[in-house]
């Protein structure tokens, strides 16, 4: 079973058309048993780091997620779902990352216009599961004021005014800046990629 994690915000209803015009069944789930369940785990993510952590936290399933992380169970984070897996944030300094992934995400500079939004090109590092069938260079939708660092695990990165982490690669963790629910044909392959591992 795939589970899509709701947390009150995220881009749900968009996930959920993906994987639905893929074929894949999914169920929505909203703590730490649902979690459990779970074959494969999607954590969509929009909006503000600190108010998403902040309401796994109060759902009570920061560590049911870190566990089934630790336990195998393919992940696939969007957005603040790859921002989630790092130790914090520029965006709210007090509040803690799952810390699975070492460093900072940080806002762009004061030289780049924020949001980063629009069609950006990935730059493969190393291969990747998620970007079979994607060509060298996919173009792909961002929508982001944070960037994740680039890591041993970055599988590809993306430039605007600085490389940064664009898809995140390491064993059973998969993560993307980029919004693969609004990037067409390409990111209906990025999901499908994930769903048949």
């Amino acid at each position: 079973m795939i589970a899509i994690f709701d947390y009150g915000a995220g881009n749900l209803r968009s996930v959920e058309n993906t994987l639905a015009e893929i074929g894949a069944s999914y169920t929505l789930v909203r703590d730490a048993a649902g979690l459990e369940r779970a074959g494969k785990i999607i954590l969509p993510g929009v909006g503000h780091f600190g108010q998403m952590l902040r309401a796994l936290d109060t759902m009570d399933v920061r560590e049911a997620f870190i566990d089934r992380i630790r336990a195998g169970v393919p992940f696939l984070g969007i957005c603040l779902g790859l921002q989630a897996l790092f130790t914090s944030s520029e965006e709210a300094p007090e509040q803690r990352g799952f810390g699975l992934f070492d460093g900072t995400v940080r806002r762009f500079g004061d030289g780049a216009r924020v949001p980063h939004m629009g069609w950006n090109s990935l730059e493969a590092r190393s291969e990747s599961r998620l970007l079979v069938g994607l060509g060298t260079t996919p173009y792909l939708y961002f929508a982001h004021s944070y960037y994740a660092p680039v890591t041993s695990a970055t599988a590809a990165t993306c430039t605007y005014t600085v490389p940064y982490t664009a898809v995140l690669e390491n064993g059973n963790i998969f993560g993307v800046q980029f919004h693969p629910e609004k990037s067409g044909p390409l990111g209906l392959r990025v999901v499908k990629n994930f769903v048949d591992l």
